[in-house]
């Protein structure tokens, strides 16, 4: 079955690639702040220590996932989240069971016990503790360059295929099912329209070159990857700009109009009154002297 056609493009899959499951698929599969990419609103964003810095509104983009976090993590924010505010959760997990060391407020000892992990403790009947997992990514034309942080929420992650429509851990199964790595193939990751949030669904467009994967398994083991899939937290920092690359090019970049400042005022200089010798003595008399102390 290794050999079977799931592309989207038709392509068939190379032989170096047969059998050439890597760890990280498999535990997908069974179970700097960076570069971001974010998906809020629906929309591709290109973040950076924390701030935008440019958009893509195109409904798929086209990735090579490199690495992911082996466990589904947790985040409870207590406060109603302020676009370009620090975004440090109260309280999490990077193993999904118990609060981070970090944690200054832990809500419970146990993720499994704990009251925000219980039906109706968030929005309506949402749990205020939520899912996530990391993925470290590449675009697929600049296998070589930039490595960013995908975050993934609950409903890209877990869930039952609809065609080739699949959640991450669904797509993940699917091609542990064929012994195909997930750093082999491009990844197309769509937003499903039919949701009220952003969701995104994932399927296989073609299989790298061989040089292509290569590059990518190197990415996979890199420290940008290592740190795109760490579960921590930290106020953001500003970072410089990196250059854009080509699936950005013509995105939109947010314009920062420079502040007004204001003109310098003359100040009016008073001329000093004449001082006559009383006024003098008078000062000197407020003053006291040495001795005095």
């Amino acid at each position: 079955m290794s050999n079977m056609t799931i592309f989207k493009s038709g392509a068939a899959l190379p032989d170096y690639l047969v059998a050439g499951e890597d760890d990280f698929t498999k535990a997908v599969a069974g179970g700097s702040q960076g570069k971001t990419i974010s998906i809020e609103g629906g929309v591709w964003r290109m973040i950076v220590g924390g701030e935008e810095i440019a958009k893509n509104e195109d409904r798929a983009m086209n990735f090579v996932v490199v690495n992911a976090s082996p466990n589904v993590a947790r985040s409870f924010y207590k406060g109603v989240y302020v676009k370009g505010q620090p975004t440090a959760p109260d309280c999490f997990s990077a193993d999904g069971k118990a609060p981070d060391a970090s944690v200054k407020e832990p809500q419970s000892s146990a993720c499994a016990t704990c009251p925000q992990n219980i039906e109706g403790s968030g929005q309506g009947k949402s749990r205020a503790c939520r899912f996530f997992v990391r993925t470290a990514v590449v675009l697929e034309g600049d296998i070589s360059g930039n490595v960013y942080r995908l975050q993934l929420p609950s409903k890209s992650y877990f869930g039952k295929p609809e065609g080739d429509k699949m959640p991450f851990q669904a797509y993940a199964r699917f091609l542990a099912g064929h012994n195909i790595p997930m750093s082999g193939v491009v990844t197309e990751a769509r937003f499903d329209t039919s949701e009220s949030v952003p969701v995104l669904t994932f399927k296989a467009v073609r299989p790298l070159t061989k040089d292509e994967y290569e590059t990518a398994r190197a990415q996979g083991k890199s420290q940008d990857s290592v740190k795109a899939i760490e579960v921590k937290f930290a106020e953001n920092k500003k970072e410089a700009m990196p250059a854009l690359p080509p699936a950005f090019k013509d995105a939109e970049v947010p314009k920062v109009e420079p502040e007004a400042v204001a003109e310098p005022v003359k100040r009016e200089v008073k001329k000093a009154e004449p001082v006559t010798p009383k006024s003098v003595d008078a000062v000197l008399a407020q003053w006291g002297s040495d001795d005095d102390e």
